[in-house]
């Protein structure tokens, strides 16, 4: 991979004009790393100082541990003279930054961005199967994902931390698909990302629009829904091509942003003037299957992984894969095998009186569909909540989901999903109102693993347990401390085995 020199890093800023000022020897000398984290600075790094929560230790260690010369929006005072580059805003400074240091490796990709409230992690998982069914019957490697789920570029595989990371492990991730030889990527795109400059500069092949709904409004996301929607809508922007839901609330405001893109593919399954129409939506035993129909082809497809309400999320890779022109043997093969790690997991006990349902369900709108497709597909069971809100963020996700789950459920057990600086008890509480106030009796336990645990064992009667909000992770992140736990899958295959066994031991006994 091609080196640069800082002169090259400055004359990229200044190309774009994001520079402000430079102080000392900004010339020949090569850079062989670019970071903002201080404790992973190698000597002839270029450092990045970023975040409100930036001190100057962190540069002086920075500075100790060999960086050459630092990025800031100000001029630090620091242990020792090193030259420096003031930008005007670090956020837009950092995708330029990072995409020179990895020599522009997205333009190697074909790539799909897919954005939404609610199926983001689903649809990138529909569609990795496509990408990668075709890229074995082709001899191509199997497809790079970033998700909120888990990331695989190629060379890292790993558990995510931010739905869409930071441009500086954006770029590292298309860089290591490409020198991987991996040719088709796809992601998810979150408001956060495009709010923040995460993803500026990058192309997608196609920008993938599914559903609007409001969330992740509080002081440190988006102040209110208008900035929530309009920096959803930035990714059209950035996109060659949008496949958008017609059935998602807004459209006119949507079809009207996507008039920047190339082409534009609708899909709905409501409007049957979309250009991709699902209809005869219907189960099969354990499979959903339905109908499409577009300009070329009316023919049925298969899901095998459960949730009518998947055949939405199924239509965006349908649409996006007509776009890309992957034939449409591979569209059929990848969506019927098609898994999504934590999201729909069915565990049903012998006697099938008790439904356990794992899935990464955390807002309304993902609540409202994952509820209304249990009630369709399990009509004469009763439905409990095993739920929580995340701390500090997404305040109104307390109220909402209070009150839907109040008005929905037989009973809920309020459990912990990162509370982070909040207590526990507290966010409980501001849920809880909303609960009591509908006539939903709750409990409250923090330890995931005993929620879930006492919500199997007090089951009565034919019961499907609804289990959201966290799938298949496997920590839980406090203010000062992160706790490691099973994922929720594997405790319900854990305590539905100990339900077995214990109503096994209590008919040996009668």
């Amino acid at each position: 991979m091609q080196k640069y020199t800082l002169q090259d890093y400055k004359n990229i800023l200044m190309q774009n004009g994001m520079l402000a000022d430079t102080y000392g020897e900004i010339g020949s000398q090569e850079v062989s790393f670019l970071t903002y984290g201080s404790k992973e600075v190698v000597p002839g790094t270029l450092f990045i100082c970023k975040g409100a929560a930036f001190k100057k230790e962190y540069l002086d260690e920075a500075i100790r541990r060999g960086a050459i010369c630092y990025v800031s929006e100000k001029k630090y005072d620091t242990e020792e003279d090193v030259p420096y580059i003031l930008v005007r805003n670090i956020r837009t400074a950092m995708p330029q930054l990072a995409i020179l240091f990895n020599n522009e490796p997205a333009k190697a990709l074909t790539l799909v961005g897919i954005g939404g409230t609610k199926g983001k992690s689903t649809s990138a998982y529909y569609m990795k199967a496509v990408f990668d069914d075709y890229m074995e019957a082709i001899g191509g490697r199997e497809s790079g994902i970033l998700s909120s789920i888990d990331t695989y570029d190629g060379v890292i595989c790993e558990e995510s931390r931010l739905t869409t990371p930071e441009a500086v492990e954006l770029q590292k991730h298309f860089r290591n698909a490409v020198d991987s030889g991996i040719t088709h990527f796809q992601m998810e795109v979150s408001a956060q990302a495009l709010k923040y400059n995460r993803t500026d500069a990058v192309t997608f092949d196609v920008g993938v629009f599914l559903n609007i709904s409001e969330d992740h409004i509080s002081p440190v996301e988006h102040p209110d829904f208008e900035d929530y929607f309009s920096s959803k809508l930035l990714m059209f922007a950035q996109s060659k091509n949008a496949v958008i839901n017609k059935d998602a609330d807004y459209i006119d405001r949507i079809l009207d942003s996507a008039k920047v893109c190339k082409k534009v593919v609708t899909f709905s399954m409501k409007d049957a003037s979309a250009d991709v129409y699902g209809y005869n939506i219907h189960k099969d035993g354990d499979e959903t299957v339905f109908m499409v129909k577009t300009e070329s082809f009316d023919e049925e497809f298969r899901l095998t992984m459960p949730g009518l309400f998947n055949v939405e999320n199924a239509l965006a890779v349908i649409a996006t894969a007509m776009i890309l022109n992957i034939p449409l043997q591979y569209v059929h093969s990848g969506l019927y095998r098609a898994r999504s790690k934590g999201r729909m997991e069915l565990y049903a006990s012998r006697d099938k009186e008790l439904i356990a349902v794992v899935d990464y369900a955390h807002n309304k709108l993902s609540f409202e569909k994952l509820y209304a497709s249990m009630r369709e597909e399990f009509p004469d069971y009763a439905l409990v909540s095993v739920f929580g809100c995340v701390g500090g963020k997404a305040l109104n996700r307390r109220e909402e989901l209070g009150k839907f789950v109040g008005k929905n459920a037989k009973k809920a057990y309020l459990t912990a999903i990162d509370p982070g600086a909040e207590p526990f008890e507290k966010i409980c509480n501001e849920i809880g109102v909303h609960l009591k106030k509908a006539g939903c009796p709750y409990e409250a336990i923090e330890d995931r693993g005993q929620a879930i645990k006492r919500a199997i064992k007090e089951a009565e009667g034919k019961t499907v347990l609804l289990i959201t909000g966290h799938g298949s992770g496997t920590k839980i992140h406090y203010a000062d401390r992160v706790v490691t736990t099973k994922t929720d899958m594997e405790y319900v295959k854990m305590y539905m085995a100990e339900r077995e066994n214990a109503c096994e031991v209590a008919c040996t006994e009668v």
